[in-house]
């Protein structure tokens, strides 16, 4: 499949270790798991400052559009109206 990653390896030896569930103390998982993800952004940016992840929108910030379809016998000509426009619409291109 392919070579084993070392960082998710530490990672899961970390979790398995510490982890309340099994024993472990929470604070120590806590700040355990932000050294890591710490880690983990350092090895993948290096010490570049000008990533702000954490400042790109979020993609559930876009605006609903909610599009209604006729049903039924009305929908065919709509289907055919559509067709029609899409088909004898005037290029796009300059």
């Amino acid at each position: 499949m392919g070579e084993p990653n070392p960082a998710r390896a530490a990672y899961v030896a970390f979790v398995m270790a510490h982890h309340p569930d099994r024993g472990g103390d929470a604070a120590t998982f806590v700040t355990g798991l932000a050294d890591l993800q710490s880690a983990q952004r350092r090895a993948r940016y290096g010490d570049r400052q000008h990533h702000d992840h954490h400042r790109l929108p979020s993609r559930y910030d876009a605006p609903i559009i909610v599009v209604v379809r006729r049903r039924g016998l009305y929908a065919i000509p709509d289907r055919f109206r559509r067709w029609r426009d899409r088909r004898f619409r005037k290029p796009r291109v300059r």
